[in-house]
């Protein structure tokens, strides 16, 4: 396969780790990248395919009934309210 010839600029740090794994793995520091690359292209496509997660949405109209909005800036009220300890009841 003919490659094409291009310039990019890299951190020293990086350029240096890169060329000493490169060395390490017995291949060329153009193979390393490109290597890297097709493996990060591979990961973006399968990104793409995978399903995405849909995350529970309130559709209310807002706080319960009866509930004093002040009980928001009280998070041990509030947990009170949430875990049913709000209603006599239950105590």
């Amino acid at each position: 396969m003919e490659g094409m010839r291009t310039t990019v600029r890299l951190d020293e740090a990086l350029m240096r780790e890169a060329k000493a794994l490169a060395a390490k793995e017995n291949t060329t520091f153009t193979a390393l990248i490109e290597d890297s690359l097709r493996e990060r292209i591979a990961r973006s496509r399968e990104w793409d395919r995978q399903e995405r997660t849909t995350l529970p949405v309130f559709h209310g109209t807002g706080l319960r009934e009866g509930l004093d909005p002040e009980i928001l800036c009280d998070n041990s009220r509030l947990a009170d309210v949430m875990d049913g300890f709000d209603d006599p009841g239950r105590r």
